[in-house]
């Protein structure tokens, strides 16, 4: 038997050998490549791949938050202008005229 942390078959109590390599025969045939860590270019493509997939997120989501967004500022532009109208002299004149109305009883408008 091994001595030590070796891993052991426990079937048949033989070497396996180390992580990686469990007792099976040397691959022939292989060959490996590797490039040094500080001449990869680890963010080769970030700026291209950003410009891509931020552009497809938006076009994704765009009809589910631009028609909410836009019918919002239409109904805000229209309470602005109906406010500063209400405010200005003439929307205060028609405002009058329609009390006077309402407090003599004739029609009222909407």
């Amino acid at each position: 038997m091994a001595g030590g942390s070796a891993p052991l078959d426990t079937k048949h109590g033989q070497y396996l050998g180390g992580w990686g390599n469990l007792g099976s025969q040397t691959q022939k045939g292989i060959v490996t490549y590797a490039i040094s860590a500080n001449r990869q270019r680890p963010l080769a493509g970030t700026v291209n791949a950003a410009i891509f997939n931020t552009w497809r997120r938006f076009r994704a989501q765009a009809l589910y938050v631009l028609p909410p967004f836009a019918l919002a500022y239409m109904a805000m532009d229209w309470a602005i202008k109906k406010n500063e109208y209400l405010n200005s002299k003439p929307g205060r004149m028609q405002d009058a005229e329609e009390s006077a109305e309402a407090r003599q009883g004739g029609p009222v408008r909407a």
